[in-house]
């Protein structure tokens, strides 16, 4: 994985003030790593717009992954995506899979066949692509049915009785991706069904004992003696890998637990062959393209900002859109050969399949529009760029059909902006994961939340967590 610079950070950085170094009186790592640590999600949100320009050049960096973490976590789905464009490299010279030799099948269907005769299956997602996450949740009760026991989840912190008995996390259940909703959903679902959860986490920031910790923890307190134990593990990244190569020297978890149980781990990737921009950018690239080959400039932004990360030229050669445009998914997908009926890997001998998600952003998205949108956060100005694809939230917020989209409205905010827009279930406190939720950066607009039918609590609330409206709201199957 290389990590490359976003479009959102050069015209954040371009329309704002340079950045100061940390030791020039700016935000040094320390400081915004315990920033991170503290306050709701919608003041570290802010805390971060406001704070980004005068971070140094290492510490930004990593608050770039922090920021997109954060609209995941406040249901800017298509923001985070669009603001940290992580770009995965397959393997060099390797042949893309043409429907002449291969067929498109289900993934679901695939994993759950091969799941019947394996132990312990493992599926990995993008931390700030919450679309990456569908698939576990739809897993669940195929698995369940299988016999599957344990779900391990790297987010998770929360161990014992008390998740049991109440159904759902809280804020204080796992790390600051598990406060996503579907997240949420995610651990909701697997304790209804009956799962054991299994927080598996190292305190090691990483390397080879981080690997190990883990496989560990896994191989510990779930298959060690237990030979009806059958295990999912849903992963970031590398960690479902049975062999070195993504990680470098690094040994990686899946590897270590196979050598551990002498099990055969199904390892399923999500990571490699993902939307890294909105499919319908291309458009918005060229209209960046041609401002800075023209000389033209977005209004209040320097040209030099509008370095675009993507050349256009060669977007379509990207192996993603070229599988889309080949193969059609309208939900995930994996490939088999029409000939010998193998799945398709990339790294067939680091993973054993490869799933292809339907593209989750249909629209051009706004951040070459010619404006910012001011705000004032802690009494500091700010600027945010207008909402992607101009605030429409992607389809698969549905959850397959389950959830229905009820209208939510920025007068909620009561002029209040940034301002935090959640529902909760009707039966869960305040601290529980939010069923859904999003962030209004402005007035005059209205937007949907994606909620099952039933009862909820519907908030507001402004970046120092104070709530603004809170009402009932029911949904019904035709809201």
């Amino acid at each position: 994985m290389t990590f490359c610079r976003s479009a959102f950070l050069a015209l954040l950085l371009a329309a704002a003030v340079q950045p100061m170094p940390a030791q020039a009186g700016g935000v040094s790592t320390r400081q915004f790593l315990a920033a991170m640590r503290e306050g709701n999600e919608l003041g570290r949100y802010g805390y971060l717009l406001r704070t980004l320009p005068e971070l140094d050049a290492t510490t930004r960096g990593m608050a770039q992954q922090y920021y997109a973490f954060s609209e995941n976590e406040l249901g800017l789905y298509g923001e985070a995506v669009r603001d940290f464009p992580l770009k995965a490299r397959l393997p060099e010279n390797i042949p893309l899979p043409s429907p002449a030799q291969w067929q498109a099948v289900d993934a679901v269907d695939a994993i759950a066949g091969l799941a019947a005769q394996r132990r312990i299956v493992m599926v990995n997602e993008a931390h700030h692509d919450a679309h990456t996450r569908l698939l576990t949740l739809a897993l669940l009760p195929r698995l369940r049915a299988l016999g599957f026991t344990h779900l391990a989840i790297e987010a998770l912190v929360e161990d014992g009785n008390a998740l049991r008995q109440r159904g759902y996390p809280t804020d204080h259940s796992g790390t600051e991706y598990m406060r996503e909703p579907v997240y949420g959903e995610i651990v909701r679902e697997a304790l209804r069904l009956g799962y054991v959860l299994v927080p598996y986490e190292s305190t090691t920031p990483g390397g080879q004992e981080r690997e190990a910790q883990q496989a560990r923890a896994l191989y510990q307190k779930v298959l060690a003696g237990n030979p009806r134990a059958k295990l999912l593990v849903h992963a970031g990244y590398a960690h479902i890998d049975k062999a070195r190569g993504r990680l470098g020297d690094v040994l990686p978890m899946a590897a270590r637990i196979e050598a551990l149980s002498g099990l055969d781990v199904l390892s399923i990737d999500q990571t490699e062959l993902r939307e890294e921009e909105p499919f319908n950018e291309l458009e918005a690239y060229r209209v960046v393209n041609n401002a800075v080959r023209t000389g033209d400039s977005l209004r209040g932004v320097p040209q030099n900002g509008l370095t675009p990360h993507l050349d256009t030229r060669n977007a379509l050669r990207e192996p993603y859109h070229q599988l889309v445009e080949a193969f059609h998914p309208q939900r995930a997908i994996v490939l088999r050969h029409l000939g010998d009926g193998r799945w398709w890997s990339a790294r067939p001998q680091v993973y054993d399949m490869n799933v292809i998600l339907p593209p989750a952003n249909q629209r051009v998205s706004s951040y070459v529009r010619n404006r910012v949108i001011p705000l004032t956060i802690d009494g500091k100005a700010a600027i945010a760029l207008p909402p992607a694809a101009d605030g429409h939230r992607p389809d698969w917020l549905s959850l397959h059909g389950k959830r229905v989209a009820a209208a939510v409205s920025s007068r909620l905010c009561q002029g209040a902006f940034p301002c935090l827009v959640e529902a909760h279930y009707a039966d869960e406190p305040d601290d529980a994961v939010a069923a859904d939720r999003y962030v209004f950066l402005e007035g005059g607009s209205d937007n949907t939340l994606w909620l099952r039918p039933g009862r909820y609590r519907l908030r507001s609330m402004n970046t120092a967590g104070k709530v603004l409206t809170e009402r009932a709201l029911q949904v019904d199957a035709t809201h």
